[in-house]
């Protein structure tokens, strides 16, 4: 059988679980009675946290885009530099080209444009003084032959009157 002493450890457990249930009630009951004064605390508390986080989401988005803006114009000024050196490459490479081909250079172009326009300049000075202005001779494309001469020469190398 069980001695009174072996019984007061097992009454102090039970008298403590006891209280330990008590308590969880009152808190329950005493979370009844301000459950809602606490739940408006919290709502508002999150709020204050949302507002807090989006600022601070919407600072560090801005410093982000200003570093992006910044890293776009670097990299278009730097990519307009490559692509003003290729130009510069690829017209060399072509007037190389041309001159080797014998095609004059626009320098030498504006020079005889500008030679002509003086010989035109004296010609009708000469003309415009009354000296007669003779057309200049004209090149042909090919020569001629013996066969495709004119009638009147033809009729005088035959001997022909």
């Amino acid at each position: 059988m069980s001695t009174p002493e072996d019984d007061k450890p097992a009454d102090r457990i039970k008298d403590s679980a006891q209280q330990i249930w008590l308590a969880g009630l009152g808190a329950f009951a005493k979370m009844q009675q301000e459950g809602s004064k606490a739940f408006e605390a919290l709502v508002k508390d999150g709020v204050g946290v949302q507002k807090k986080t989006q600022q601070a989401a919407e600072e560090t988005l801005a410093q982000a885009q200003a570093r992006m803006a910044g890293f776009a114009s670097e990299f278009g000024t730097k990519a307009a530099g490559g692509w003003g050196k290729l130009e510069n490459i690829f017209e060399e490479r072509v007037a190389r080209a041309l001159e080797k081909l014998g095609m004059p250079s626009a320098q030498e172009v504006a020079a005889l444009q500008a030679r002509v326009e003086v010989l035109e300049a004296q010609l009708r000075g000469k003309a415009a003084a009354g000296a007669p202005a003779r057309p200049a001779p004209r090149k042909t494309a090919a020569r001629k032959s013996p066969d495709s001469a004119k009638p009147s020469q033809r009729h005088k190398a035959s001997g022909g009157t």
